[in-house]
Parts: C-alpha cells; sequence; structure tokens
C-alpha cells in the first residue's frame, strides 16, 4: 500500500486495475470486504468504502446477498476516464516543461520514439 493516499482510494485502484488488464471480468465477483480486508489487514469498513466509490461510480454492482459484480462497460468506461487523467497528469505537464525548454511537440514526439525503440 502507498503511505501518501488514502486506503481505501487504493483499494478502488486495485479493483479498476484488475478490471482493465481482464482479471476481474465484467459480470465477475470481486473480492468481498471481508477478503479485502484480511488480505490487507485493514478494517472491513475502509475496503467497504474503497468498494462503495466503485459502485456510485457504475463500475461494480450489488446482487443482494450473494455480492458484488463487475457492471457491464465497465471496462470501457474505465479505459476512457484513465485515458483523460492520462492527459492530465502526464501529457499536459509534459508538453508545458518542454516550452520552457523550447523544444517543439515534433521534438517531443521524436524524444518518445527513440525512447520507444531502446
Amino acid at each position: 500500500m502507498d503511505e501518501g493516499r488514502p486506503i481505501f482510494v487504493q483499494i478502488a485502484e486495485e479493483i479498476e486495475n484488475a478490471i482493465l488488464d481482464g482479471s476481474l471480468p465484467e459480470g465477475s465477483q470481486v473480492p468481498s470486504t471481508n477478503e479485502l480486508a484480511a488480505f490487507h489487514r485493514i478494517n472491513p469498513a475502509t475496503a467497504a468504502k474503497g468498494i462503495n466509490e466503485l459502485v456510485a461510480d457504475g463500475i461494480l454492482y450489488k446482487k443482494r446477498g450473494i455480492g458484488m459484480f463487475v457492471s457491464p462497460g465497465a471496462q470501457a468506461k474505465l479505459l476512457s476516464r484513465r485515458r483523460e487523467q492520462f492527459a492530465d497528469r502526464y501529457l499536459r505537464p509534459l508538453l508545458a516543461e518542454a516550452r520552457k525548454l523550447g523544444l517543439s511537440a515534433a521534438e517531443v514526439k521524436a524524444m518518445i520514439d527513440a525512447w520507444e525503440t531502446r
């Protein structure tokens, strides 16, 4: 776990990552709050808060008496959200720094292409 972010956020991101990488496909059951709490050695209420965030976002849904499941369309929704976040977190600061250094977008792209071939 990452000390800098709330644990419930990390739990939610862990589940999101499993949905994105396909290890939790749409329609599959997610671990219970008690299972998550035992695994991470945290309070079940903290695990529940992470799960509830995903329910509120429409990523998970509850089957009463059975558990939580991955919603249809969850992977596409997460991909879209993460791509927007990627631009905000990485591309905008990268391009702002490049401008400070006098680098054009084409030069930055060439640098990225060179890194990909390493």
